[in-house]
């Protein structure tokens, strides 16, 4: 088993709903080990759209990379996602961010996530749940890109609400 961690956002419909149902369908297909607090982020590139909520969970599982992207594509067309422009508004929205710590630079699929580094609104939750994991690319820890991240002041925590009012759907 390897350890991945995936980064999930939504900005459309029942946002908290949607990344309650995106936890319930990866459960089905990797093991759900630790989800972060949710955070309400605000969006980045494309800003004329609302709020996100987004979290990250840590999860293991068996599938190599290629079938677990196949995986979260699947949850996210099955979740009614429209394949549009980058940074548009989406139902759902699911990221690999680490694949253990092997480096992967496929046509479809580059691990570590390209721009983690630059996501504060990834960055505050993984260091919630991991902080001492460096960053197989840029040797820095999770720790100390999340300090340094640019776009804090737009991360905060969800009204009181975590992710741990997933766990008991699973």
């Amino acid at each position: 088993m390897i350890v991945v961690y995936l980064g999930l956002g939504s900005n459309q419909g029942d946002r908290e709903e949607n990344l309650g149902k995106a936890l319930t369908s990866l459960s089905q297909g990797v093991n759900l080990e630790q989800i972060s607090s949710i955070y309400e982020t605000e969006p980045v590139g494309y800003t004329e759209q609302p709020l996100f909520l987004n979290l990250v969970c840590r999860v293991t599982t068996d599938f190599p990379p290629g079938e677990l992207l196949h995986l979260v594509k699947d949850i996210e067309m099955g979740m009614g996602r429209i394949p549009s422009f980058p940074d548009a508004p989406r139902l759902i929205d699911i990221d690999i961010l680490f694949y253990g710590n092997e480096i992967i630079d496929f046509p479809d699929l580059t691990i570590p996530h390209p721009r983690l580094a630059e996501r504060a609104f990834v960055l505050i939750p993984l260091s919630e749940i991991v902080l001492d994991m460096v960053h197989p690319k840029l040797g820095m820890s999770i720790a100390k890109l999340a300090n340094n991240v640019a776009g804090r002041d737009g991360v905060r925590k969800w009204k009181s609400h975590e992710a741990s009012i997933f766990r008991g759907k699973f």
